[in-house]
């Protein structure tokens, strides 16, 4: 069957990047910061990918939400191989209801029979993005998914659940989001990269969606403590579980 996806993607710090907290303590510093594709959301287009690839015809559409910026990301996107790209231009903010309204917005014009998106954004770690873009649209949704087939109208997902795996079976349209499990990102070739560059890229404008969600500070973790080794073997057993008790840990 043809297969119309559409992928939702968020430019993100780099995930190995030394993170510092700017002037007023409500934002990070972005001098010399590194960002890159969300890894959640390459799982995602990996699988859609695969889906294209597996399926008679269709058509592999990048979405995602920010300013300018966000071109490279969406670039780096097409380099994998996907076929066109749509930036809604905007701010984006801490409020996952605000971002998922201007998104399933777009997705409503796109009309799509797949939406995928990460497991979660490694910035702010909600989750909250898909389901409420398939709520607000009225779809059926899946999260964590870990494998899917399209199939027949229908998508078969496969789910990662403590202690093993869900099976469900969905009709389409439907939201699934992604998690780690089958779909190992590729490596974008030189030929996909240079092609990205004549790929389709739109810009549009996003009537602003009042958002809920005020950051008021952000704190960097407090540095660890030195630990203390035991020396003894078995004989330090008591020892730890004194120092343990006098912690409160035990």
């Amino acid at each position: 069957m043809d297969v119309k996806i559409v992928v939702c993607i968020k430019r993100v710090p780099d995930t190995g990047a030394r993170i510092r907290i700017g002037p007023g303590s409500d934002a990070i510093d972005a001098e010399g910061l590194r960002y890159v594709l969300n890894p959640y959301d390459e799982f995602a287009l990996e699988g859609a990918l695969r889906a294209g690839e597996a399926a008679d015809s269709g058509e592999i559409v990048l979405l995602t939400l920010g300013d300018s910026s966000a071109e490279e990301t969406l670039r780096s996107g097409l380099a994998m191989g996907a076929d066109r790209a749509i930036l809604l231009e905007g701010e984006s903010t801490w409020d996952g209801l605000s971002t998922a309204k201007r998104l399933a917005t777009a997705v409503e014009e796109e009309d799509p029979n797949l939406v995928l998106l990460g497991r979660k954004a490694v910035d702010d770690d909600q989750e909250q993005v898909g389901p409420m873009v398939a709520t607000l649209l009225g779809w059926s949704c899946v999260s964590t998914v870990s494998e899917f087939e399209v199939e027949n109208g229908h998508v078969r997902c496969a789910c990662a659940v403590d202690g093993g795996v869900q099976r469900l079976r969905v009709p389409l349209p439907a939201v699934l989001t992604v998690t780690k499990g089958a779909y190992e990102p590729r490596i974008a070739s030189m030929k996909g990269i240079m092609a990205a560059k004549r790929k389709p890229l739109e810009r549009l404008g996003s009537d602003a969606v009042p958002s809920s969600v005020t950051l008021r500070s952000l704190d960097l973790p407090p540095e660890r403590t030195a630990g203390e080794v035991l020396d003894g073997g078995p004989d330090a057993v008591p020892e730890l579980a004194r120092i343990l008790r006098k912690e409160g840990l035990i």
